[in-house]
């Protein structure tokens, strides 16, 4: 009698017989897909088949190939694919199957789980902390995703592969490493023992298509004015900072502001890793080291800029000023290098100045603070500020002239700043406006042959409020 029936009706009696010859063992099978609304995923029930048919491929894959031919290797991956479920018996319905050698290929050839998110233009920053939580920003907002790695050596695998093309490396002795995708998207990633996570990647993602000074005005970073002005400023040769806070948009503004900038001038960029985007033919990008293995080798980013100067540049845009690099960025704005641009962390437009001032005093020189506030009033002409609203909109807030030095104080004055007029269905309403204050530069515009409206600044208004 079966299990079942005795169980279903304890009360009869139980006669024993001889066991039925047990029924041969049958290959594994991957359980059929889940249909919509179960709630369970591919990747829940299929991680061991998954991590067996990999291995299995991996073995068997030549280890000469050349994986730089990419559609070539994708074509032998799925020969092989195929070849081992047949195999292994292991039946799929098509979309499962096609999903799990997308997975796959996305090991062997790709940046793993988080490859779809990297294809996807609607995600502009994924956030990968430890192997079992993936989080991304889309419209600003940061939401959590269903992906998983299977365990740390499965995201250090993919740090490895997302860093070796560049020559650095990630291990318990530099356990911090930033990077680049071919894209010119940013990488951060940091591993125990300083992060106790797991491996933590950071990515933001750039557009395919970069930003242009059309995209910022309809997304109401800018508005049509400011963005005029702002044109004129830098055709006029304007020392410009771009500040704001982490993931307030300075990179994207910077990039824009350069391409305000002549074809006919030779540029030169410096940053920790390259990322802006110029559309410019004339442009020479450089890029700073880290150590070796060894500890040697490094190449700083104010190593870069005393170079720059020998390379006759006509304009200097530097990613990202954070260090002694400031005090030679100011003596090139103050010897004969203008137009040069920057970005820089900062709260406010007086901020960036303090800020300044710490980074100059960081270069070891023993300067008295006039001197170093007179070269700051001296060299810099113009803060462009920048803020992530509550919202997760990015706006410039302040456009701040830098006036000149009144005794001990460097003196600024806006010429245009944010005004909230309210808060709408989660949206931040309001309006970069003129201050009705005309720039002490002005001079220097018309002498570029510039000659902006009196408009543009708000005279009029100022007059009749």
């Amino acid at each position: 009698m079966s299990l079942l029936r005795r169980i279903e009706d304890p009360k009869k009696s139980v006669r024993y017989e001889p066991a039925a010859p047990a029924p041969p063992a049958e290959p594994p099978r991957l359980p059929p897909a889940p249909r919509e609304g179960t709630g369970r995923d591919l990747s829940q029930v299929s991680q061991e088949l998954k991590a067996r048919v990999q291995a299995k491929l991996i073995a068997e894959m030549d280890p000469k190939m050349d994986l730089s031919d990419t559609a070539q290797v994708r074509r032998t991956i799925e020969e092989l694919f195929n070849a081992i479920l047949d195999q292994e018996n292991v039946v799929l319905v098509r979309g499962d199957r096609q999903r799990l050698f997308e997975q796959i290929a996305a090991d062997i050839l790709g940046y793993g789980p988080i490859e779809p998110l990297l294809a996807d233009e609607t995600v502009s920053e994924i956030m990968v902390n430890g192997p079992k939580q993936v989080y991304i920003e889309r419209g600003g907002r940061i939401e959590k995703t269903p992906i998983v790695f299977q365990d740390d050596q499965h995201v250090m695998r993919i740090i490895d592969r997302i860093i070796s093309p560049l020559g650095r490396r990630c291990d318990e002795s530099q356990p911090m490493v930033d990077a680049r995708l071919p894209d010119g998207s940013r990488v951060n990633a940091i591993i125990p023992p300083l992060c106790l996570n797991g491996p933590t990647i950071t990515i933001r993602k750039f557009a395919r298509r970069p930003l242009m000074v059309d995209d910022l005005i309809r997304l109401g970073t800018l508005t049509q004015e400011t963005a005029d002005f702002l044109q004129a400023c830098v055709r006029a040769r304007l020392n410009i900072i771009v500040s704001g806070g982490t993931g307030s948009g300075k990179t994207t503004l910077l990039n824009v502001l350069s391409s305000f900038i002549p074809p006919e001038e030779r540029i030169i960029t410096i940053e920790d890793a390259a990322e802006l985007q110029l559309r410019q033919e004339h442009v020479i990008t450089l890029e700073a080291r880290p150590a070796n293995i060894e500890g040697k080798g490094r190449v700083t980013i104010r190593d870069l800029v005393v170079n720059a100067l020998r390379m006759r540049p006509d304009r200097i845009v530097i990613g990202e000023c954070r260090s002694a690099e400031a005090l030679d960025m100011l003596q090139a704005m103050n010897t004969g290098h203008d137009g040069s641009l920057t970005t820089l962390h900062s709260n406010s437009p007086r901020d960036t100045l303090a800020r300044l001032e710490t980074m100059v005093l960081m270069a070891g020189m023993d300067l008295p603070l006039r001197a170093i506030r007179e070269q700051i009033a001296s060299a810099i002409d113009l803060i462009v500020h920048q803020e992530r609203m509550r919202d997760g909109s990015r706006r410039v807030v302040n456009i701040t002239e830098v006036v000149g030095m009144e005794g001990e104080v460097i003196v600024t004055q806006d010429l245009f700043a944010f005004e909230q007029t309210g808060y709408d269905e989660g949206r931040v309403q309001g309006e970069l406006r003129p201050t009705g204050i005309r720039p002490r530069f002005t001079p220097r515009l018309e002498a570029a042959n510039i000659f902006l409206p009196s408009t543009l600044f708000g005279y009029e208004r100022s007059l009749f409020r």
